[in-house]
């Protein structure tokens, strides 16, 4: 019987974008199946190195650069709204390595965990399926723009704890997604790209389910240690240099994605002082 964390570290590992998801779709439904057993005790980062494994495994392209060296994204013309929809596939195909590295990476944690991850890396899959197909129809593909790994250096930075990464992958960085995706829903209704609004509804619906899963362990986490989570938030978050948080922010989104009603707060009062000092 296969393993759950050593094959999604397997399947991280796999440099194929299009035999990533094959793989990952059939994983999940060997889970639901299953047939799929998950040893939370082992520690495989101890003989990591010598299994001669880099992850995550990604194809050659796209070229990876500096943010400010990413092309502008423009709505005004066909190669504009590629490079818009291209950045999004960068964005889905990471979270679908993240969510593979969140079960394969962090041991003794409840069986439910795994199973939220799994369910998590299944589900970024399919964005990037559905938004890889949208861009070949703007006759471009995945790899054909350079992007920027921002995402990635967070998981990096936060490999050696378990509540460093719920507190600042999910709940930071992919949390902005809530805050950015209406914005760019819109952009794409005002062009009559119907097919965009639709996928990126879908993205948004399940996003919001994402950043519930990186709450509820975060707040699980802080729970068993006994310390306050907006507390524990703000150290995290200067230990391990996580961006610092800029509104517009989606508040609706957030508060379902199960941010509390002090931590929306503490976002309101930010984006308040943020305004009077501009």
């Amino acid at each position: 019987m296969l393993e759950l964390r050593e094959t999604a570290l397997a399947i991280l590992a796999n440099t194929d974008p299009q035999s990533k998801v094959v793989r990952l779709f059939g994983l999940y439904d060997e889970y639901l199946a299953q047939r799929i057993a998950i040893n939370a005790s082992k520690h495989f980062a101890a003989n990591f190195t010598s299994q001669d494994i880099e992850i995550p495994g990604r194809p050659n392209k796209p070229e990876l650069v500096a943010p400010k060296f990413v092309p502008k994204r423009k709505m005004d013309t066909v190669e504009g709204r590629a490079i818009l929809w291209h950045s999004l596939a960068h964005i889905e195909f990471n979270a679908m390595n993240l969510a593979l590295d969140a079960i394969w990476r962090f041991p003794n944690m409840p069986r439910a965990y795994y199973e939220d991850w799994l369910k998590v890396a299944k589900e970024e899959s399919y964005h990037f399926s559905l938004i890889n197909a949208h861009l070949q129809s703007f006759g471009y593909s995945y790899g054909d723009f350079p992007a920027h790994n921002s995402l990635w250096e967070m998981v990096e930075r936060t490999s050696d704890s378990v509540i460093a990464r719920m507190a600042l992958v999910p709940r930071t960085m992919e949390a902005r997604g809530l805050d950015a995706v209406p914005e760019i829903r819109d952009r794409f209704k005002q062009i009559q790209d119907e097919r965009a609004v639709e996928i990126l509804e879908i993205i948004l619906h399940d996003e919001i389910g994402h950043v519930l899963v990186g709450n509820r362990w975060f707040n699980f986490l802080c729970a068993n240690e006994n310390v306050s989570p907006i507390a524990t938030y703000q150290e995290l978050a200067e230990k391990y240099r996580a961006p610092t948080l800029k509104g517009p922010f989606n508040f609706e989104a957030r508060e379902q994605a199960g941010f509390t009603s002090e931590e929306l707060e503490l976002l309101e009062s930010l984006g308040e002082k943020r305004t009077q000092a501009a």
